[in-house]
């Protein structure tokens, strides 16, 4: 089972995840809230009736105590957070026109589902209607000690749990040099990712006064943000050091989920857990550890980038399109851009995008004009790549959706916030089937 027995064991599993140039891909997960009449969101009973009816698409089922907890097929899963929001996470690929055509066909499937259990689709990035204590909750067992320890140290844990989604992507490095650079291009860029795709204005049916409601959310959760730590340069030694110091949120042994009764990784390594009769952990315990760091910014065997609302399905392309293109085609130039701003503005910028959006400052510039700088590296990044579809068109076809709310100025949840103020209701944020 690859028991761990030094440090050095875990420095060694993320430089061996390093891939060549040729082989490095891109992974998209993308969260839904679903919901049924009256502006109900969907409880596990009809979880389990979209899971059962995904089956005829080949999916198959991923079970936790005899019950259906997940769906798999290839490399791709459709998994289930906290208040019964669907992911999926999807498979690493070489392109953005493969991540959107996956996408798109889970999508299509999804749609009939709906359209048979006459439930509907939202993109909104924080649930616009439920009260937290209206949402109901699923068997799996880790949620439970979630739901017990994380309102400790963040007390906005359970909304992130139970009333954000989010868009992630996840890329991979060539090397410890490389990954150092990337990591700190995206942890710099946090802001940026919060004003360009600010999609979680609303609360309870009203105005949130926040264009990342989300973003807000998460920057109160446990474990979670954007650590000064992250804004230097990182080494895998560093990470590694970061990460078995924290302490263990649960411990998964024989199928069992146990808190973490305040021990950290690093005592689990030196065999101190009585209750486990002082076992020491494997690699898949380590990355069961990994998984319970909620940063922006996270590190497994790729970079995963987590600081984006979601958004419909025509614009869900843009955030994976515009990071590929800074990280695999324009990262030098990119590097050369942020290397240049104070760490204390970046953390006040970070502080600052979910309620100022696109106008929050770093240096002597807006995000909105920071945007399109990076927007244009971005272009050159992808179209340096050269990957074309069938119609020759290489992968900056996707940053439609960045190009037209920084030419327009206005986000989508600043669109959204004018319609709200129209309609008076929000029911246009429904997708239609």
């Amino acid at each position: 089972m690859n028991q761990i027995n030094s440090k050095d064991d875990l420095i060694r599993y993320f430089t061996n995840a390093s891939k060549k140039e040729k082989q490095v891909k891109i992974g998209v997960e993308h969260e839904k809230f679903l919901f049924k009449e009256k502006n109900k969101r969907i409880n596990f009973k009809e979880v389990t009736k979209i899971f059962n009816s995904l089956k005829k698409f080949n999916w198959k089922p991923v079970k936790e105590n005899n019950v259906i907890i997940a769906l798999s097929k290839n490399k791709k899963k459709i998994t289930l957070e906290p208040g019964n929001q669907i992911e999926l996470s999807g498979a690493p690929l070489k392109s953005i026109h493969l991540n959107c055509d996956e996408s798109y066909q889970f999508l299509n499937e999804l749609k009939k589902i709906c359209s048979e259990l006459n439930l509907k689709m939202i993109s909104s990035s924080f649930d616009p209607f439920s009260k937290l204590q209206d949402i109901s909750k699923n068997p799996k067992s880790r949620y439970k000690i979630m739901d017990e320890e994380m309102p400790k140290d963040g007390k906005l844990s359970l909304e992130m749990m139970y009333q954000t989604t989010g868009t992630q992507v996840n890329l991979d490095y060539t090397s410890e040099k490389d990954f150092t650079k990337k990591f700190k291009l995206m942890a710099y860029l946090v802001p940026i990712s919060i004003g360009i795709f600010a999609n979680s204005p609303f609360k309870e049916s009203k105005l949130n006064g926040y264009s990342s409601y989300r973003s807000k959310v998460w920057q109160k959760t446990s474990r979670g943000g954007l650590p000064i730590s992250f804004l230097e340069d990182m080494t895998f030694e560093k990470y590694v050091d970061i990460s078995i110091n924290l302490p263990l949120l649960f411990i998964y042994k024989n199928s069992i989920y146990r808190k973490g009764e305040g021990y950290t990784f690093k005592d689990f390594m030196k065999g101190k857990i009585k209750s486990l009769n002082k076992a020491k952990p494997n690699i898949t315990d380590f990355e069961n550890h990994l998984g319970t760091m909620f940063n922006e910014i996270r590190l497994k065997k790729y970079i995963e980038i987590r600081s984006l609302d979601t958004c419909e399905w025509n614009c869900h392309c843009a955030g994976p399109a515009f990071y590929t293109g800074l990280a695999y085609g324009s990262l030098n130039e990119s590097h050369d851009i942020i290397k240049k701003w104070k760490t204390s503005d970046v953390l006040n910028a970070y502080l600052e995008a979910p309620k100022k959006g696109l106008n929050t400052i770093i240096g002597n510039k807006t995000l909105l004009e920071w945007g399109k700088i990076f927007l244009n590296l971005s272009k050159k990044g992808l179209k340096k790549r050269a990957i074309k579809n069938k119609n020759g068109d290489d992968e900056s076809i996707f940053l439609e959706s960045v190009e037209k709310i920084l030419l327009n100025e206005k986000t989508k949840a600043d669109l959204l916030t004018l319609r709200f103020k129209e309609d008076k209701n929000l029911e246009f944020l429904y997708e239609k089937k």
